[in-house]
């Protein structure tokens, strides 16, 4: 009887194979394999991230707000959070919004430009991220120790390239 693939095995390289033959396609099933369980675990990847950061009374977009504002010195404003995520002035406000609500951050105007607003850590929120930091690191640790340094070195390699390859999927 054959064993059923583990999650992480779905979808298997003959499924792959049987795609690819019924739209008569000339590509390598082993390259679409490796990008359809990229993205499956990206996909997972980003619901256990949602489900970690959750534990602290956060998101993963209000985390990854208040690490680039801390890693900033504790002050940034809007556009260069928003750069520096990679996301939209909307989606940094909507963020804002809940953080300014539970304290975590507060606008004001800039100093040197007063018709501008920074956003600030506050001590709360800085409080916060050390109070999660021991946690949250050691299970970022715990995800990857299946991994050799040297398996981590090569990972980051690959990764790398692979997400220089992204544009690919929204190139016109």
């Amino acid at each position: 009887m054959a064993q059923e693939p583990r999650p992480e095995e779905i979808p298997t390289l003959d499924q792959a194979r049987y795609q690819i033959r019924r739209y008569g396609l000339d590509v390598d099933p082993q390259a679409v394999l490796v990008a359809v369980r990229l993205m499956t675990a990206g996909a997972r990847l980003g619901q256990a991230v949602e489900v970690h950061f959750s534990r602290f009374g956060l998101s993963a977009g209000r985390y990854r707000l208040l690490a680039d504002l801390e890693d900033a010195d504790g002050e940034k404003s809007p556009s260069q959070l928003a750069s520096s995520l990679g996301v939209s002035r909307a989606t940094v406000t909507g963020l804002l919004d809940g953080l300014e609500r539970d304290g975590l951050v507060l606008r004001r105007p800039s100093a040197e430009d007063g018709r501008s607003a920074v956003v600030v850590l506050t001590a709360r929120g800085a409080r916060k991220m050390r109070e999660l930091a021991p946690e949250h690191f050691s299970r970022l640790q715990a995800m990857v120790d299946p991994l050799s340094a040297e398996e981590r070195t090569v990972f980051l390699d690959l990764l790398g390239r692979l997400v220089r390859g992204i544009p690919a999927l929204t190139e016109d």
